[in-house]
């Protein structure tokens, strides 16, 4: 399987090898499997009787807990949202310390608690100041992309929970190399601002498309939310892979910084799509 997640790439627990990576970690912990051979009826009545075992005593991973995880996590975003608000130039601290706590995490073979909510935290930073720097010049578009934001993941949660949004490994394939061009041409741009080659706010997405009065970016930032919400599919999936696999419980921490960096990501894109269409009027 192809992940489109970075945060999921070095989880063993999301991958086709995880499952015998994890027996063997379970074996060098000594967890073995109860065996019920020539136990009385007293033992028996014992052992049913005892309260169900959560996921801290089975030490696997469930959507219960990983959703708590991810609450966590996101809670810590909006808390440093908050801060990055009133204070907008901590939006590129927030980048800076946010990319390199991605680095780590995703080279990580085992996740970290605090790096995750470390990097949900600087990830807020930014989210909340460039929010306020966008705010300032469109008023009310913060919200538009919060609410977009929110619809988006609501629908896309909705969809794959009935079944009618799957993966498959010919969509994941074209979203890979979707994902390599668009990585590529956000460079290009950046470079052509950054050094002045195009004096447009939002450099080639501020450009029309020949023929028409439609900007590149507004085709691109369609196009992009669509990729997004297809990596939010991709992201439930490993989280139910997981979750049947019976991965570590500490791996919960590697889905809420998966989902973490989708909807960043989707809010950002959401944000700029908003932007140039606002500065088009």
């Amino acid at each position: 399987m192809a992940f489109s997640n970075p945060g999921f790439s070095q989880s063993p627990a999301f991958s086709e090898k995880g499952a015998a990576v994890i027996r063997q970690e379970r074996a060098a912990a000594g967890q073995r499997p109860v065996e019920y051979n020539g136990m009385t009826a007293e033992q028996l009545q014992d052992l049913y009787t005892q309260p169900a075992a959560g996921p801290v005593e089975t030490d696997r991973m469930t959507y219960e807990d990983t959703i708590v995880k991810t609450v966590i996590a996101f809670s810590l975003v909006a808390v440093g949202a908050a801060i990055g608000w009133f204070i907008p130039a901590l939006a590129f601290v927030g980048a800076i310390a946010g990319f390199v706590l991605a680095l780590v995490n995703i080279f990580k073979k085992r996740p970290s608690a605090g790096l995750v909510l470390a990097y949900s935290a600087a990830q807020g930073l930014f989210v909340g100041g460039i929010s306020a720097i966008f705010e300032q010049i469109y008023p009310g578009i913060a919200v538009q992309a919060l609410l977009g934001t929110g619809s988006v993941f609501v629908v896309t949660l909705l969809l794959f929970r009935s079944g009618k949004v799957r993966e498959s490994a010919k969509a994941t394939k074209i979203f890979m190399v979707a994902m390599v061009g668009y990585a590529l041409f956000s460079l290009v741009n950046l470079g052509l601002v950054a050094f002045g080659v195009s004096s447009e706010p939002f450099g080639l997405r501020s450009a029309d498309i020949p023929g028409t009065n439609i900007p590149i970016g507004v085709a691109l930032g369609v196009l992009v939310i669509l990729m997004a919400a297809y990596s939010l599919v991709l992201d439930f999936t490993n989280i139910k892979t997981g979750v049947e696999r019976g991965a570590p419980r500490i791996y919960g921490w590697s889905a809420a910084f998966g989902l973490v960096m989708t909807v960043v990501w989707l809010y950002v894109e959401i944000l700029r799509l908003l932007a140039i269409l606002r500065g088009n009027d």
